[in-house]
Order: structure tokens, then C-alpha cells, then sequence
């Protein structure tokens, strides 16, 4: 009796804490996607450049998705936090380094604290973001929504913010 109660209470304890938001999943993206924002315990968590229409080449995760910058976080520090940050998981570095993938400088690549605790991936001093409903690679939905408290935007290789809607 005792190991199908603690069999029941794993996946009871999974849902609840999901519903509280508690998991802050990002590079190995959620029930939408299979990417997410944060990284497991690897060496390094890379960010690359692919061309997505219509804004032709912007920074992408190691799997293709779509990274963005929040325009709160002022080109300094990591804003999007609780639920925000459920919706718009920062690229989070467990103790990884982050890389310069395909077409992408090492020199604008950095981190911040996260007030969540850890470090976010920074590119030009802005702080990365994936979008959870960007369910497939180069998919850009997220693209100058104004939600979750500000304007979330894709981010060139070269560090330029683009405003456009797509």
C-alpha cells in the first residue's frame, strides 16, 4: 500500500508544482515545444543565427527557436521574473558557459544574475528569452508583443533589436 501511495504522489506532486509555475524550464522547452530556454548541466549552452522571415538572421537556441529581449530589461538586467518568466523562459546557464554557434560573436555573449536564482545568457548586454507558444524551430510568434509587462523582440547577430512586427 505504501509504494502505490508514493507511485500516485510523484505525478500529483509533477502537476502541482506546474500549476504553481515552480518548474522554470526553459532549453528543454515545455509541453509546446521541444526545445526550452534553460540548459541541463552541459558545458555550454549555445546560441546561434538563423534566418527566420521576414526578419532574416536573428538568434535562435541550439535547437532553432526563436530567442527574444524583453524591452524592460533596458539593454542591463533580467526584469521578466514568476509568472512572466513562465510564459518567456530566460535562457538559463546551470553552471554551463554560454557559446558562439553558427554566424554569432563570443564577444557579445555574457550573463546576468537571474533574481530567480542562477545566471541568464546575455547577447549585447540584452538578457535572452525563449516564448513558450513558439511551438517549432524558427517560429516567431512572440515577435513585438506587448505582453507580460513590456515588448518582447527578436535580436540580430550584430546585437540590433528588431521592432517590426513580422
Amino acid at each position: 500500500m505504501q509504494r502505490l501511495s508514493a507511485i500516485l504522489l510523484v505525478p500529483t506532486l509533477a502537476l502541482a508544482l506546474a500549476a504553481c509555475g515552480g518548474s522554470s524550464k526553459p532549453a528543454t522547452r515545455s509541453s509546446t515545444s521541444s526545445s526550452s530556454a534553460t540548459s541541463s548541466s552541459t558545458s555550454a549552452v549555445t546560441v546561434k543565427a538563423a534566418t527566420v522571415k521576414p526578419f532574416g538572421q536573428i538568434l535562435v537556441d541550439a535547437q532553432g527557436h526563436v530567442l527574444y529581449v524583453f524591452a524592460p530589461d533596458k539593454h542591463a538586467r533580467v526584469t521578466c521574473t514568476g509568472a512572466c518568466a513562465g510564459n518567456w523562459p530566460p535562457l538559463i546557464l546551470h553552471g554551463a558557459k554560454a557559446a558562439a554557434g553558427t554566424d554569432v560573436s563570443q564577444s557579445l555573449l555574457g550573463s546576468d544574475p537571474d533574481p530567480s536564482g542562477g545566471r541568464v545568457v546575455t547577447y549585447a548586454g540584452w538578457p535572452l528569452y525563449a516564448y513558450i507558444l513558439d511551438s517549432s524551430a524558427g517560429e516567431a510568434s512572440g515577435q513585438a508583443l506587448d505582453v507580460n509587462g513590456g515588448a518582447w523582440y527578436v535580436i540580430t547577430p550584430a546585437g540590433k533589436v528588431i521592432t517590426k512586427r513580422g
